[in-house]
């Protein structure tokens, strides 16, 4: 019963912080990463990679640049391997919240479950008091196993009484895995990739239903990526079923830019990743369809629900 009520707390709490709107104003910087002109309020990116096969074409520098020209002004952070996050946040600790990265290498996408010293490592991490979350996590349909297998449950069991968020990447056509997931771990925030990714508005808001500790990010479904099921219309506007989804849910939503490209390379990580280079493209688009929206609920999926869900007060610059 006490742990019952610990829950309750942690997930009342985060209700709490997601009601307070928090303002900062952003400086801004240039840069080959330019965001289109006009663009100036500061964006709240929460799903970002920093990953070995980036950094020989994007360096710590060029990536703080892309957060300064792009008006981002706070990012959310994974690393392969997971240190490289914490040199970014050095870099830009006033914008930067790292999160653990569970992969080391190539690969360990659709391994990680079998990975005897995983919780090891992940419990070290968050001890360390530096990471703010764990992800991104990849749960596939035919490579991942059930929610209570050992693995599984010892990672998200990590996240509760570190109070920290889990960003979680499933990929099945319906909500079932992760309203399972939700509701075996009530105590542990989820913070879900991509809106599903393959899932239609019905089975997110089936979700959203199910599970109080789910918040949901929209990286990557833009022109350009996970194409066969579009958000949007010719015009950069939300079709009308995500449009009605979205402002229903205002509270719950977050935005982000996934700077991986091309998206070919998903698996060959051998080879350079461009990403950083592509941001201003992804987050204008995400500025775009806010920007149809009332102005109250752009503000909360663009800012204010990122700042209060990973409880983060950034100094005003």
């Amino acid at each position: 019963m006490a742990l019952r009520i610990q829950r309750h707390h942690r997930l009342a709490r985060s209700a709490v912080r997601l009601s307070l709107g928090l303002s900062l104003v952003v400086c801004v910087g240039t840069g080959a990463f330019a965001a289109t002109p006009g663009t100036t309020a500061p964006f709240a990116d929460v799903h970002q990679h920093y990953k070995w096969n980036q950094t020989d074409v994007t360096s710590i520098a060029d990536a703080v640049a892309a957060l300064d020209s792009n008006h981002i002004g706070l990012a959310v952070v994974t690393g392969t391997p997971p240190e490289l996050a914490l040199e970014l946040a050095d870099a830009a600790p006033d914008r930067v919240v790292p999160i653990y990265g569970i992969y080391r290498t190539a690969g360990e996408w659709s391994g990680w479950p079998y990975d005897k010293r995983l919780l090891e490592r992940t419990e070290r991490a968050l001890k360390s008091g530096r990471y703010r979350g764990i992800g991104e996590v990849h749960m596939i349909g035919g490579f991942i196993p059930r929610p209570d297998q050992a693995t599984i449950a010892g990672l998200f069991g990590l996240a509760e009484p570190f109070d920290v968020p889990v960003l979680l990447h499933t990929e099945f056509s319906r909500a079932n895995y992760l309203v399972e997931i939700c509701q075996t771990y009530p105590g542990t925030r989820f913070l879900w990739a991509h809106a599903g990714t393959m899932v239609p508005p019905s089975e997110v808001d089936r979700a959203l239903e199910a599970c109080p500790n789910v918040w949901v990010e929209q990286a990557a479904l833009d022109p350009w990526r996970y194409t066969a099921r579009p958000v949007a219309d010719d015009r950069n506007r939300l079709l009308p079923e995500w449009r009605e989804l979205v402002l229903k849910w205002q509270d719950r939503f977050m935005v982000g830019s996934d700077p991986v490209w091309p998206v070919e390379q998903l698996d060959a990580w051998d080879t350079p990743d461009t990403g950083w280079e592509e941001i201003g493209r992804f987050v204008d688009f995400h500025r775009q369809w806010l920007d149809d929206l009332p102005e109250e609920a752009a503000e909360k999926i663009r800012w204010t629900n990122a700042h209060a869900f990973f409880g983060q007060d950034f100094p005003s610059k």
